[in-house]
């Protein structure tokens, strides 16, 4: 099968193209898109790969599902296009970064900035029915991206992953903690930020690891 994916990406993950699960979850999504509202735009489902090639990949962070209102989800995980009010997890996690690294607020909640750097923005599901969360759980995606996850753990080493929340960490319960960096906290969501989000400091984190694996830091 032909997926329109960023080239490093669509040869590490040819085999899956051709799964019987993928076919299925292809023609589920093209209905989808024929018959209802889906977010994001179909050009934008693969766009955390078209900024993070595999090889550029330096930190993992995993969301669950996109947003589902208009004029906020564009195929990287807890980001908003230009123009749009920030989500409340991220002024959580835009929060967290001011407390860590005495970051302002930044204008846009765009994070397209952080992905060029080799942030691999990376939700669960990359597809959902407009106004109705979780609506495409079930579907296929979920091991189309662990199939993601799998192909950095065997040929890539000193990431960090960025679990934030139980979904996230069971989906991240395969990666080879003795390469890697993996950290965990509480979802930023408003409704556990305070059980650990907050004070968790991974921005610091992350790019003292990075430095420490002769990396270039993310400008958060």
């Amino acid at each position: 099968m032909d997926v329109k994916i960023e080239q490093s990406w669509k040869e590490r993950l040819a085999d899956e193209f051709e799964k019987e699960y993928f076919k299925h979850l292809t023609d589920f999504v093209r209905n989808e898109y024929k018959t209802t509202t889906i977010y994001p735009k179909g050009s934008q489902m693969f766009n955390a790969f078209e900024h993070c090639p595999f090889d550029k990949v330096k930190v993992v962070l995993l969301g669950q599902d996109p947003y589902h209102e208009p004029r906020q989800a564009h195929g990287l995980c807890f980001s908003v296009l230009e123009g749009t009010p920030f989500p409340p997890s991220l002024i959580n996690i835009f929060k967290e970064i001011q407390s860590d690294l005495g970051k302002p607020f930044p204008k846009s909640g765009d994070l397209t900035r952080w992905a060029d750097q080799g942030v691999l923005l990376l939700n669960a599901t990359l597809t959902v029915r407009a106004h109705i969360a979780g609506s495409h759980q079930n579907k296929g995606w979920e091991t189309f991206t662990d199939a993601v996850i799998d192909r950095l753990n065997a040929e890539r080493k000193n990431i960090v992953y960025l679990l934030w929340g139980a979904y996230a960490q069971r989906k991240g319960s395969i990666i080879d903690t003795s390469r890697n960096l993996v950290l965990k906290s509480a979802h930023p969501s408003p409704f556990s930020a305070d059980r650990g989000f907050f004070g968790n400091k991974h921005f610091s984190k992350t790019n003292d690891y990075l430095i420490a694996s002769e990396q270039t830091p993310i400008n958060w």
